[in-house]
């Protein structure tokens, strides 16, 4: 289905204006999502970075610390659906997946420490952070049969991290 140049702005300002995914915003305007990534690619090509303006249009509007808060919660959904993938693989031994545990703690960190520095409000969430990636690896190491009960634990526990510290 061929779609109009008033279609592609429209997809355009809700990624970069309204703050949609694209895949949220190509699916609201009927457009399929390779069609999107095509469009959004051959912008770039273009001279037109989706990405760069979305990124300008937040700080312009919402300042510094939004931005930051928004990058923050895009990384806790997708760290929550990781946490879900993980608990719900029954085919990985215990150990794999207090691994992986282990690795999605670490990039948690990471991700945290990089906002706290942009951001000192987040350092308390940060050095909380730390605590949770340091217990993990000791799960790992010393405890690997209890990394499912871990998982199950961690995932409602880091919201009330981040309702205490954040």
């Amino acid at each position: 289905m061929a779609h109009g140049e008033e279609t592609r702005r429209s997809l355009r300002s809700a990624y970069v204006h309204q703050g949609f995914s694209l895949e949220a915003g190509a699916e609201k305007l009927g457009v399929s999502f390779g069609t999107a990534a095509r469009w959004k690619r051959q912008a770039k090509a273009d001279g037109d970075d989706w990405d760069k303006a979305r990124a300008a249009d937040r700080m312009s509007g919402e300042g510094k610390e939004t931005v930051i808060q928004a990058v923050i919660e895009d990384y806790l959904l997708l760290h929550q659906a990781t946490i879900e993938d993980i608990k719900q693989d029954k085919t990985s031994t215990p150990i794999k997946r207090a691994e992986a545990l282990s690795r999605l703690a670490d990039a948690f960190h990471k991700t945290m420490h990089a906002m706290g520095e942009a951001s000192p409000e987040l350092s308390r969430l940060a050095i909380a952070n730390e605590l949770l990636r340091h217990l993990s690896k000791f799960i790992v190491e010393k405890y690997p049969e209890h990394g499912p009960a871990f998982i199950e634990i961690l995932e409602p526990f880091g919201v009330e991290i981040a309702r205490i510290y954040g």
